[in-house]
């Protein structure tokens, strides 16, 4: 049985209307199927572009339309394999600002190297800094990001940055499912609990934290549970399911102080390494993404797997910046 793709809807009556300025979409390579949901959405077509490699792995860039005084954007997650979608996004910069576009956009569903955002120990980098800076450098001038890992990278870019909120798209779902019901919110480590405080609210449901120790990259370990849990279903809210160790954890934990149920929500399903099998054998009911990642195919075969779109709050973001409306409004 394959996961559930759950069908996008417009965000409003207005979303496929055709916007006051003039604009075009383009997509690199990393994310063809979600940025055809976007242009769907808005009732266009993607830009025409040729991406091609040489032998040693360069990439080159053509586009293949006039965007001389149009509005330009163009959708690339830098998922894996990140340094080759990154180098798309700023060789399709350069290209499409060097013709004459009247603004640039990225639109950076998934953004990577974000978990980077500050120096961990002595002489290491700020990588999610360097890729804004290389953002900048290759002539985008503004950003839509979804659900960034910490908030503060809006303050690496000097332009625009519109952070979508990951409860934009998945708190409908989880209202229409838990809302009445005996239902905890649960924030996997101390940094999610802005993140799952917003859930929570929604839900109307208490907050709980989990105490999480990490030892090193992709190594957690669950120690204590902050909040009541017993007798009720837990609702995991994370940005990233990576190697799915934090998760797991969680799960083993919730699960051990009486949890009757545990449902995970994630912004992205990074799911690298061990995470298939880690997934398979944890005591979950349901596991909720988007598809700001292609859904390897290998993950296909979790029966408990939904996945939502973020093309409806893409699509409808971009049309509020072309017709300058608000775009906070829509949290």
């Amino acid at each position: 049985m394959s996961p559930k793709f759950l069908k996008p809807k417009s965000m409003s009556p207005e979303a496929a209307l055709a916007p006051a300025r003039p604009f075009k979409i383009f997509s690199g390579s990393s994310n063809l199927i979600l940025a055809e949901k976007i242009v769907s959405q808005l009732g266009q077509k993607l830009g025409a572009r040729k991406l091609n490699m040489f032998s040693d792995g360069e990439i080159q860039c053509e586009i293949h339309e006039n965007v001389r005084g149009l509005d330009a954007y163009v959708v690339q997650s830098t998922c894996n394999p990140s340094a080759q979608n990154l180098m798309e996004l700023f060789i399709m910069g350069d290209a499409l600002s060097r013709a004459s576009t009247r603004s640039l956009c990225a639109v950076i569903p998934y953004y990577g190297y974000a978990r980077q955002d500050r120096k961990v120990a002595p002489r290491t980098p700020i990588t999610a800094r360097l890729v804004a800076d290389l953002i900048t450098t290759a002539g985008y001038q503004r950003v839509i990001a979804y659900d960034l890992h910490a908030g503060q990278i809006q303050g690496f870019f000097d332009y625009p940055l519109d952070h979508l909120f990951p409860s934009a798209v998945a708190s409908t779902e989880l209202v229409n499912r838990y809302k009445g019901k005996p239902v905890t919110i649960v924030s996997p480590d101390a940094g999610g609990v802005e993140r799952a405080r917003v859930f929570a609210k929604f839900l109307d449901a208490p907050l709980a934290i989990v105490d999480k120790r990490r030892s090193g990259p992709n190594e957690a370990k669950a120690m204590n549970l902050i909040g009541e849990i017993k007798g009720r279903t837990a609702i995991i809210v994370d940005d990233i399911i990576d190697t799915a160790g934090t998760l797991c954890e969680a799960v083993r934990l919730l699960r051990q102080e009486g949890a009757s149920g545990v449902v995970a929500f994630a912004s992205h399903g990074v799911f690298s390494g061990p995470a298939l099998e880690r997934l398979k054998a944890a005591e979950l009911d349901e596991i909720l993404i988007t598809d700001t990642i292609p859904l390897q195919e290998d993950f296909k075969e979790l029966k408990n797997l939904t996945v939502l779109s973020v093309a409806p709050l893409v699509a409808e973001t971009i049309r509020r910046i072309q017709r300058n409306d608000s775009v906070s409004a829509l949290f």
